[in-house]
């Protein structure tokens, strides 16, 4: 029961520790640092509200099926070709932006040595997740564990390393909101934090201990607030507003060549085992929810991110921002229509939250367009 319980918080946790991290600190250089206090204080309820009502749905629905799978048995099959279309674009967003930046960091981390180029490396990258998205869950919930240790120990070296550097001045000399971007950190901020592709593979990793589920959640999503909020205040506070948009890059002119290779290491670390979780939710459901045969649903996982990265989609801050809040605004919605169709009487709680998604839907439409 343990060893299930600590697997699942760990492949969320891990999970949802991805690329969006990164973005988290220059976004704080924008709006300053109280904004995005308040931002994670609205938005960090939210996504637990929304991740603990989708486990109460999965809870209500036969294993092997994921989010499209689930809108077509409670709400029907005209909704679930939305939901498929939502997830799937979604899901090869992130991929997209996982293996542009997680190639970014391989380079700037190998490229002294071994020379060759971020394109290469984002290849690379790309080849090794392919491989472990072939084998399976099992490998990258026990690579989870370890990944999770390893970023844990490479925030405190970097937080040592820059605490001579550390000013509270760089936090509160961050630029104040205007109304061009007060809701700037929408987007990011809730694509950091979503996870709720996983839920359905959360809930299957606990077998028979599904009671633990909503503990499970609520842990899996806190570390990731927590982590986040130590990062962003470590960063800002030492680059102020040299603060660059991957983060690591703007601390070289202060903790040097060293510990800035750490931080690729951690990059690489967190974007890989969020790369490689995404990749098994979406071949799952090309498999399960689509009927499509497994090498197939294979094939499709590994060649759309690849396809688009060779054809030159690679600006990953405009990326993350439609993903965040176009995307993942509208799998809220349906998991919120969804938990309203079990639980009729809970409308009052499904409507006000469905209105923040699609007004974030708008502001992140909005913003892809500027």
């Amino acid at each position: 029961m343990i060893k299930n319980f600590i697997f699942a918080i760990s492949t969320l946790a891990g999970t949802i520790i991805g690329v969006g991290f990164f973005v988290l600190p220059y976004v704080a250089t924008q709006v300053g640092i109280w904004t995005m206090l308040a931002y994670f204080s609205v938005l960090g309820g939210i996504v637990i509200l929304i991740h603990w009502i989708f486990g109460q749905v999965a809870l209500e629905t036969p294993d092997f099926l994921r989010l499209p799978g689930y809108v077509e048995r409670h709400l029907g099959s005209g909704w679930k070709k939305l939901a498929g279309l939502s997830m799937i674009l979604g899901t090869f967003g992130a991929l997209l932006v996982y293996m542009l930046i997680g190639g970014k960091f391989l380079n700037g981390l190998l490229e002294p040595a071994l020379g060759g180029s971020e394109f290469l490396y984002s290849l690379i990258y790309f080849g090794l997740g392919i491989i472990f998205i072939y084998f399976g869950i099992k490998s990258i919930a026990k690579l989870d564990v370890l990944f999770l240790a390893v970023l844990f120990l490479i925030l405190f070296v970097i937080s040592l390393s820059g605490l001579p550097f550390f000013k509270f001045s760089n936090l509160l000399a961050a630029s104040r909101p205007s109304l061009d971007n007060f809701f700037l950190p929408y987007g990011p901020i809730l694509f950091a934090l979503w996870g709720a592709t996983m839920i359905p593979e959360i809930e299957e990793m606990l077998g028979r201990d599904k009671r633990l589920l909503g503990k499970t959640i609520l842990a899996g999503i806190l570390i990731p607030i927590l982590v986040y909020l130590f990062f962003v205040i470590t960063i800002t506070g030492i680059s102020g507003q040299a603060t660059s948009p991957d983060a690591i890059s703007g601390l070289k002119p202060f903790l040097g060549e060293g510990i800035i290779n750490l931080g690729y290491v951690l990059g690489i670390l967190t974007t890989f085992t969020s790369f490689i979780a995404l990749g098994l939710t979406i071949r799952k459901v090309f498999t399960f929810d689509f009927k499509i045969n497994s090498s197939v649903s294979f094939w499709l996982t590994a060649a759309v991110p690849l396809l688009l990265f060779l054809w030159g989609f690679q600006d990953f801050l405009s990326v993350i921002s439609l993903v965040g809040g176009v995307a993942m605004g509208l799998e809220g919605i349906l998991i919120l229509l969804m938990y309203k169709k079990i639980k009729p009487e809970k409308w009052w709680l499904a409507y006000p939250l469905i209105l923040v998604f699609v007004l974030g839907m708008g502001y992140g439409i909005i913003y892809s367009l500027k």
